[in-house]
């Protein structure tokens, strides 16, 4: 699967920064892999992996340096979703604006539909 005109997750341009300045000091990967699996408090939680590998039906996002692939199956929860990178007085982390989540935990990691 590939970008289309209307993508169905976006990358902030903090998150395109961070990105690629983790992949340009990462030799091994080639992407960040955005997944969504069962558990967490409130139901899912978001899992951000380094990877190499791209499946041939993954979603892929490219922007300056940047490359982020999804996989079908968390591509339906993270429809509409802008992924994030957040430095705060709480610390750095990439964060999910999920349209779809109608509830979440307070780290930001988990969520409900």
């Amino acid at each position: 699967m590939s970008e289309t005109l209307e993508t169905p997750v976006t990358l902030s341009d903090s998150a395109v920064r961070r990105i690629a300045a983790i992949l340009s000091k990462t030799p091994d990967a080639k992407h960040l892999r955005v997944s969504v699996e069962g558990g967490g408090c409130s139901g899912f939680s978001y899992k951000y992996d380094l990877s190499d590998e791209t499946e041939a039906d993954d979603f892929v996002l490219q922007r300056d340096g940047a490359k982020v692939v999804i996989d079908p199956t968390s591509l339906v929860y993270l429809e509409g979703s802008v992924i994030d990178f957040v430095d705060d007085l709480m610390g750095q982390s990439f964060q999910i604006r999920n349209p779809n989540a109608v509830a979440s935990c307070g780290c930001g990691t988990s969520f409900s539909i």
